[in-house]
């Protein structure tokens, strides 16, 4: 395990849960939606009203990129409250039982950026559920279980991927770990990050962006978009910015080297090697959010059991832009 630079942490005190509570309950009772796109529009100033400290903390992580991810705690749930972890990520619209937690998740991505969803995920909603399904156990997604969820930048393929992707856990009697790790924690040669830098390297949609769309709605112009990026990416390099403090992109089930490469192919090995040497396990437990910096830190979660009677682990997810002018095509959902 390496010592990477997160998570650094917060905790709500009793005065701030109630605070929050309050807040989240009155918006629910005048009928705030944040799984759907208007609700950020209309309401943003009520992330003024969440607790000045936790503002704080949030923008304090976003402007001083100090770390690669921070947690946050003590959003009061009760899992009887909840019910039974759904089956699918397509839950009945009409369900109120986790309303608050999706109000609390999405005034916490507008204190981070601009929270927004994909025309090709989960209906364009912008407040996702992550769960087990059944026939997916074995994939490279949320839905996936009994296969490691590999290291990757969130939506790694997209010039337009989030800056931030938060996820507020429900339910985790499992205690499954989502796995992080700091681009800043790896220890590379200057070759390697010379390679690394260049634009020698393809990354494509992986098979969610395709394959919920094609099911659901196969003449939604989203799908031709990511078919256009699977057939033929742009060649990106994988390190970028300042070449002494670097973001990065990758997503390796997904991506390869431009023609016959060894040199970029071995830097790239060399880099995860070095990721998953450096890794983390984040416990995402009921009533805690997890925040990582896309652009400073990959992302997996470790393969575990499933029950699917109602108890399996459950997190909603949100992502967040810092500019969502950069490839907007309706609403808050991008193409």
């Amino acid at each position: 395990m390496g010592t990477i630079d997160v998570p650094l942490e917060f905790y709500l005190d009793d005065a701030e849960a109630a605070q929050v509570v309050g807040l989240v309950r009155e918006l629910g009772a005048a009928g705030a939606e944040p799984a759907d796109a208007t609700f950020y529009d209309r309401s943003w100033r009520h992330a003024l009203r969440l607790p000045e400290r936790l503002r704080l903390f949030l923008a304090g992580f976003r402007r001083g990129e100090a770390a690669a991810a921070c947690l946050v705690h003590g959003l009061p749930t009760d899992d009887a409250v909840l019910g039974p972890t759904p089956r699918h990520w397509d839950t009945p619209a009409g369900d109120r039982a986790t309303l608050g937690h999706e109000l609390f998740l999405g005034l916490c991505g507008l204190v981070l950026g601009e929270p927004f969803g994909w025309a090709t995920l989960q209906s364009g909603r912008i407040v996702q559920n992550i769960l087990p399904i059944v026939g997916d156990e074995r994939r490279q997604n949320g839905y996936g279980s009994r296969a490691l969820l590999e290291f990757h930048t969130e939506d790694g393929f997209h010039p337009q991927r989030c800056d931030y992707l938060l996820l507020l856990g429900l339910r985790n009697p499992d205690a499954v770990p989502t796995i992080v790790s700091s681009v800043r924690d790896v220890k590379l040669d200057p070759e390697d990050r010379a390679v690394l830098g260049q634009p020698r390297f393809l990354i494509f949609p992986d098979d969610e962006h395709v394959r919920q769309l094609q099911a659901r709605d196969p003449d939604h112009p989203a799908l031709r978009r990511a078919r256009q990026l699977l057939e033929a990416p742009d060649p990106v390099p994988v390190l970028f910015g300042d070449p002494a403090d670097p973001y990065l992109r990758l997503d390796r089930p997904f991506m390869r080297c431009v023609g016959d490469d060894p040199v970029a192919e071995r830097a790239l090995d060399t880099l995860m090697a070095e990721l998953e040497r450096v890794q983390q396990d984040v416990v995402v437990r009921p009533g805690s959010l997890l925040v990582v910096d896309n652009y400073r830190a990959v992302h997996g979660r470790r393969s575990f059991d499933v029950r699917y009677d109602g108890t399996d682990r459950w997190l909603k997810k949100l992502t967040a832009s810092r500019d969502l002018r950069r490839g907007l095509s309706s609403g808050r959902v991008l193409a």
